[in-house]
């Protein structure tokens, strides 16, 4: 997606560790004009899939599935980090590792929204590893619901959570892919047609 490919480019910043910034438009401070855009090319995507839910992770991902979800005309489920108080009853869990955070988290999604006459469609906004979508998928297959596909904004394809996913059959549809990044060189994204 050029508009994305352009936008990172302009004001994403490639830290040391294979870390990318984008927190002034995507994950921090939010260009919701942006997410309108990246909201329509999921449901672009996606038309041929029945989608009754939209599922993501706290926090970067919720606001870019909520805009998302706006063209689905479905609610957003996000798997929480941490069981509250208001979380009440029965909850699916996975392990996640975070490669942005260094650090493992329990995720939960109530019973109460997530089941087996659902269609799931998972949003997030990046994919590196692959261990959120992972969890994600993890807690669709505990409902016994269906897993459509996975929408992401930015794939690092140098990582190995894009290719792990596709191998386990998972559809996979990212939005800018880099094939390559440094602080000397930028940016290299990968085509796509």
């Amino acid at each position: 997606m050029k508009l994305l490919e352009d936008r990172i480019r302009r004001d994403g910043k490639v830290r040391a560790g294979n870390i990318l910034k984008v927190d002034s438009f995507l994950n921090h401070q939010m260009d919701i004009d942006l997410f309108e855009e990246l909201g329509l090319e999921f449901k672009r995507r996606f038309a041929d899939c029945e989608v009754s839910k939209i599922l993501t992770i706290e926090a970067s991902g919720i606001g870019i599935a909520c805009i998302a979800a706006r063209y689905f005309k479905v609610p957003v489920v996000f798997a929480k980090k941490s069981k509250t108080k208001n979380i009440a009853g029965d909850v699916y869990t996975a392990k996640v590792e975070s490669f942005t955070h260094g650090r493992e988290y329990e995720i939960m999604v109530s019973k109460d929204f997530l089941g087996p006459e659902d269609k799931v469609l998972i949003i997030d906004d990046f994919l590196a590893n692959g261990n959120a979508l992972l969890g994600l998928s993890k807690l669709v297959e505990d409902a016994d619901a269906t897993l459509v596909g996975a929408g992401i904004v930015i794939e690092k394809a140098f990582q190995e959570g894009g290719k792990l996913l596709r191998q386990k059959g998972l559809r996979v549809e990212s939005l800018a892919i880099i094939e390559s990044m440094d602080e000397i060189n930028g940016i290299i994204f990968r085509r796509q047609d």
